[in-house]
């Protein structure tokens, strides 16, 4: 059965991040998370990919409609791919449920009172990174 979310995780060398959002936002995500790794090497893989792998990983997580799935792989792909510097792959996994969204139209209709309450509200949660 189809999902409408899935997440995408993407793990390129250290200091990439920011490349994989600006790549993911171009196809239409909204956000992500990074998280900070370290990745192991295997000497045969090195050598059949014809990469050095670099220790210090990041691992970016963005939850995107199905919908728009492959375009944001096909531009992971291109922009940080192994191919190039940022030597990432890229996967995705369904995801059954979420919370916690607001849906890109009801953000467009937000009223002002609401953006007041919203941002009292937001002040009194902790931030999430």
């Amino acid at each position: 059965m189809a999902t409408k979310y899935e997440v995408v995780f993407c793990v390129v060398n250290g200091g990439f991040s920011e490349t994989v959002m600006d790549s993911a936002r171009a196809a239409g995500a909204r956000g992500g998370t990074v998280l900070t790794a370290t990745g192991t090497a295997n000497p045969q893989a090195e050598k059949f990919f014809g990469i050095t792998v670099q220790p210090n990983k990041e691992i970016v997580m963005i939850l995107v409609d199905s919908n728009i799935k492959e375009d944001v792989l096909h531009n992971l792909y291109r922009d940080v791919g192994l191919q190039t510097a940022g030597q990432g792959i890229a996967f995705t996994l369904p995801v059954g449920d979420v919370v916690g969204l607001t849906p890109v139209e009801q953000q467009t209709e937000r009223s002002p009172e609401t953006e007041e309450s919203s941002d009292k509200n937001a002040a009194e949660q902790p931030e999430n990174r």
